[in-house]
């Protein structure tokens, strides 16, 4: 399954309710599991992101589908990045000739 690395922010409704976030966080795994998704890890950062999540999904349209869902929730706004492991990335270089 294609894995993706999601950067997220939390929205002032985020922040003013930080205390409910384990709650959500644990909403958003089950959403993705019934979406066929595996969430592998996830992240409290300093800097220009709160938090950092490391999840399956089996195709971007899920990926989307779940970054949507997220944010129809209002309490963060998220980046969505599609990640290539090693051996893909390999790959990718080799079929430059």
């Amino acid at each position: 399954m294609p894995t993706y690395i999601m950067l997220a922010n939390w929205t002032d409704q985020g922040g003013q309710r930080v205390r409910e976030s384990p709650r959500r966080l644990d909403t958003a795994k089950r959403a993705l599991a019934d979406m066929g998704g595996e969430f592998k890890s996830l992240y409290m950062t300093l800097g220009d992101y709160d938090l950092v999540m490391i999840f399956e999904a089996p195709d971007d349209a899920v990926a989307a589908r779940f970054a949507l869902v997220l944010g129809m929730q209002g309490a963060v706004r998220t980046r969505t990045l599609k990640a290539f492991p090693e051996a893909a990335y390999r790959e990718i270089i080799a079929s430059l000739g």
